[in-house]
């Protein structure tokens, strides 16, 4: 959301410059968290500096793009320089983060070097003499820190534009790699197409919000299918262009909307007797388990618990299902969502 913020920016004639963390991602930011965050190394944090910077140009114009590494002007500080930042802002200021307060109330540990995190990020905009600055809403407490060291150093305080947190697919947490409810820029154009089919009615016109310009009016007199396909499509069309878009957008009506099974399923799997209990059964939880397409079989009896599996073309919903496999009578199985399994016996 932010990147296409800033492209809107370079729509209206500005230039950006891209910030790369280098310096303050050996810190750890402290935002959000309940513990003090893991540091990472430098060379963690240069390789995930290649991830943005191939990344951020499916959207930036690279002629109006400038990136910076704060490690420029924060490496060659000498300590005496950093002892003179610190003396720029004060403890009880640095306490009223909302997550340094809750933790020091439930007398949970904060770092000293955690309090360098946003006074660093602070001084990028002074070393940039940045007149806007952009971030998340959870970043709010770091830009005004910003604000405030620019009229310690001088400057005109930056303007400070913060966007909303964007949910992930399961519309309640943030989206996040580590949660696994996100949709990945580099995700293969039929993948971000499902991701954004598998979300809720409610989310999606959060996200026509937050990520597109589309007229809301309009989307909500529409059909919530057909609004969410045209959602799905516009998305892959920005990151993988209008072929792919359309491509991704049949091979979903013919995989999922018409319920068709696909010719290609996601998994082929052969039982032979040594798979079944006493060479004749097997649980319809270890059948789906045995798939690969669900971690576990705890996973699997969840699953078919909650409605998410259907077994030529019927729902099932009994996690203590028991199967007897006959040769040359296949089992055709849609695992949640967007899985395909064909399951077959060799007596």
């Amino acid at each position: 959301m932010l990147i296409h913020k800033l492209k809107h920016f370079q729509d209206l004639g500005h230039h950006v410059i891209f910030l790369i963390g280098d310096f303050t991602g050996m810190i750890g930011d402290p935002t959000g968290v309940s513990e003090t965050r893991k540091a990472l190394t430098k060379e963690q944090v240069q390789e995930n500096a290649k991830t943005y910077q191939r990344q951020i140009f499916k959207i930036l114009n690279p002629e109006k793009t400038i990136i910076e590494f704060n490690s420029r002007w924060m490496g060659p500080m000498s300590a005496d320089g950093l002892i003179q930042l610190a003396a720029h802002y004060r403890v009880a200021r640095m306490m009223e983060r909302e997550d340094f307060h809750k933790r020091y109330q439930e007398q949970k540990p904060i770092s000293v070097h955690e309090f360098l995190y946003p006074l660093v990020q602070g001084y990028d905009s002074v070393a940039l003499k940045a007149d806007v600055e952009l971030g998340g809403t959870d970043q709010k407490f770091n830009l005004l820190v910003g604000r405030e060291l620019q009229r310690d150093y001088g400057q005109e305080p930056q303007v400070v534009i913060t966007m909303p947190l964007l949910e992930g697919t399961d519309g309640v947490k943030k989206m996040s790699k580590s949660l696994g409810n996100y949709i990945a820029l580099e995700d293969k154009p039929d993948d971000m197409f499902g991701k954004v089919m598998s979300i809720s009615d409610v989310l999606m016109l959060r996200y026509y919000e937050l990520l597109t310009t589309e007229d809301l009016e309009k989307v909500k007199a529409a059909h919530p299918m057909e609004a969410k396909q045209s959602l799905a499509e516009l998305l892959v069309t920005r990151y993988h262009g209008e072929e792919a878009a359309g491509q991704a957008r049949l091979a979903f009506q013919q995989k999922f909307q018409k319920q068709e099974f696909p010719s290609e399923p996601d998994v082929r799997l052969m039982l032979t007797a040594a798979d079944l209990k006493d060479g004749k059964a097997i649980g319809l939880a270890d059948l789906v388990a045995k798939t690969g397409l669900v971690p576990s079989k705890s996973e699997a009896r969840r699953l078919i618990i909650q409605g998410g599996l259907e077994v030529n073309d019927e729902k099932q919903t009994d996690a203590n299902a028991v199967l007897s496999p006959v040769p040359g009578e296949p089992y055709r199985l849609k695992v949640g969502r967007r899985k395909f399994a064909l399951v077959t016996f060799e007596s």
